[in-house]
């Protein structure tokens, strides 16, 4: 039984889904937008978020424990520096799922994860 169960383990030992989170959450700082399975998404929206939220604090302790998790200063730099200010004014809900369907090979339900103020300033 499941009951208050809260990690979702995608088919992957501990190490190995800690990582893949932590490249998709680096790429998603980089390309602004990824394309990934719905499953993927959901989770690694979670981690996106909390650090975004480690981004807004600003503090050398916050910038600490984001390196500590995606495991790259590049990408914490531009966390830092660039997407989490953009989010200054915003208590939460930083990025957006968008459903696209079943993938041809395996009919696995894709979706497109990005940050709502790339959408919003891309509309604008």
């Amino acid at each position: 039984m499941r009951h208050r169960v809260s990690k979702i383990k995608l088919g992957r030992r501990g190490a190995h889904r800690d990582s893949m989170l932590a490249n998709m959450v680096c790429s998603l700082i980089k390309e602004r937008r990824i394309k990934t399975t719905l499953s993927k998404a959901k989770v690694a929206r979670s981690l996106a978020e909390k650090m975004v939220t480690l981004g807004k604090k600003g503090t050398l302790s916050a910038r600490r424990q984001a390196l500590a998790k995606l495991k790259n200063p590049d990408q914490v730099k531009v966390l830092f520096e660039e997407i989490a200010p953009g989010f200054a004014s915003r208590a939460g809900g930083y990025t957006r799922i968008t459903k696209l369907g079943p993938r041809m090979s395996d009919a696995s339900e894709m979706a497109i994860l990005e940050w709502v103020e790339a959408s919003e300033a891309a509309a604008e």
